[in-house]
């Protein structure tokens, strides 16, 4: 009888454990970084360190063809937090903020906050202004967070002016110049991701009893590339080298498409100098995986790998010399293709590749598919859990991605063989690529009589996300200052 009751006791308990264990809430840990390409060593680049992201990869799935909406903070960052692309949220630039045209939206991180998760931001999620300035929220969007953070450290404070700089106005912005500085005497913690991983860490200890929503945005690997010591001698210049040149291609392509470089090629500085950039580059991505791997770290010191939904993204890619480009901003693979991993418990494909085409507004409905939260109906993305219980399943969405050249707006299509791009809607100039034979996109065939049809099938997908808008009478004012057309 004793034992009876002791096998009863046992079997009500676990169902106890087990009933709580179902109603437990997953967490997301929704990690950001700023510029990152896929020169990883987990995504097969010979040189790079990246440990930390190779493993969260050995974790989860690694999206191999996954592209960001519009390759700029702003707009990539809110089509992310919005699911919605930028056509829809209207943001083309640094400077408006979506809430003007859409107050009722609910982001990602307000999704989780609504079902009674703890919301913080610590750094960059969405382009919100200066670091250090707390409270101020500039192109954050309040409404998303319980908390937010803006770390700054010592390469935000105190060592700007002293970067070796290649490109940009003296005196002015280093948000886009080709500028680097090995910081031999600071400390990882002096710097701000190292502050950002500290209170990331800090709000886990915090908040690890609750379910929360972390978003945790690196700025590096942003320019300048000023990392701590250490990093810049994780390389040696003598393996660091420039992809080839195609003159020829200058001659092939709309002018448009070779815009972001002002002078080509590399903005006009020498070879050499540009070799010290990429140089600088690797380091502060050594450097922000280090930081990432402190978190990931203390998320499976505390017990909550186990529940915990692990997100890292970057928010567009960035060039390095290709096509003769650096930055980003352009409708080519190295900018517009990103670093994308999900790891998740309960995945039975964790550590595999998915080869399939994705974007990153797929990642909102992904994420509140995977917690059990119903999104809004309006999402424009799709939830990518088929790919998730088996990363080779058919799948058929292609890929788009935009950019802007003043009134001109650039539109790109990649599914996983072709890359098609069309300048002013076709009327500007278009490029077509086939990835099979040509994974550096330098032989435009969009001219050529045998892929007239390719064109067409690929022009046909545009259309459909991106019709010619309508200038006269219902064009929303705001869309039409963006493109400087005038409404009147």
């Amino acid at each position: 009888m004793k034992l009876a009751a002791s096998l009863l006791l046992a079997f009500i308990a676990a169902s106890i454990t087990s009933a709580h264990a179902a109603d437990k809430k997953l967490n997301v840990l929704f990690i950001a970084v700023d510029d990152m390409n896929n020169d990883l060593g987990c995504y097969g680049h010979p040189l790079v360190k990246s440990p930390n992201i190779d493993r969260l990869a050995k974790s989860g799935i690694k999206f191999e063809r996954a592209y960001c909406q519009f390759p700029l903070c702003s707009p990539s960052r809110t089509s992310i937090l919005t699911g919605l692309r930028p056509d829809t949220t209207r943001t083309f630039d640094l400077s408006y903020h979506f809430r003007q045209g859409l107050p009722d939206v609910v982001t990602l991180p307000q999704l989780f906050k609504q079902n009674g998760y703890y919301t913080a931001r610590v750094g960059k999620l969405y382009h919100y202004g200066n670091p250090g300035q707390i409270g101020t929220s500039g192109l954050d969007d309040p409404t998303s967070w319980g908390e937010f953070y803006n770390p700054a450290g010592r390469d935000k404070t105190a060592l700007e002016q002293d970067v070796i700089r290649y490109t940009g106005k003296p005196g002015g912005s280093l948000g886009q110049s080709m500028a680097y500085l090995n910081d031999k005497e600071g400390s990882d913690a002096e710097h701000t991701d190292g502050k950002v991983a500290n209170q990331a860490i800090e709000l886990l200890e915090r908040h690890k009893d609750s379910p929360f929503f972390l978003a945790v945005g690196f700025y590096r690997p942003h320019c300048p590339w000023i990392t701590p010591k250490g990093y810049f001698e994780k390389y040696s210049m003598a393996d660091i080298q420039l992809p080839p040149l195609s003159p020829d291609q200058r001659n092939s392509v709309p002018s448009f498409a070779l815009e972001p470089t002002s002078k080509w090629p590399y903005h006009g500085v020498t070879p050499e100098q540009a070799r010290e950039c990429k140089l600088a580059y690797y380091a502060a991505i050594s450097f922000v995986d280090a930081q990432i791997g402190r978190v990931l770290d203390a998320l499976e010191r505390l017990g909550l790998k186990d529940n915990t939904m692990i997100v890292f993204w970057s928010d567009h890619g960035y060039h390095l010399g290709e096509h003769g480009l650096w930055f980003k901003q352009s409708c080519y693979e190295e900018s517009t293709r990103v670093p994308m991993i999900i790891a998740a418990p309960g995945l039975k494909s964790s550590g595999k590749d998915c080869p399939r085409t994705v974007e990153l507004v797929d990642l909102y409905p992904t994420i509140s598919d995977l917690a059990g939260i119903k999104p809004p109906k309006t999402l424009e993305g799709a939830s990518l859990r088929p790919l998730l219980e088996n990363p080779t399943a058919e799948w058929k969405r292609p890929a788009f991605s935009q950019v802007q050249r003043g009134a001109t707006p650039g539109h790109s299509v990649r599914t996983e063989r072709w890359r098609y791009i069309e300048w002013g809607y076709g009327e500007k100039g278009a490029e077509l690529y086939d990835h099979s034979v040509d994974p550096t996109e330098l032989k435009n065939l969009a001219s050529l009589p045998e892929h007239a049809g390719k064109v067409t099938e690929m022009k046909a997908l545009l259309k459909g996300i991106h019709p010619s808008p309508v200038v006269a009478g219902k064009a929303d004012h705001a869309f039409n200052k963006t493109l400087g057309i005038s409404a009147e």
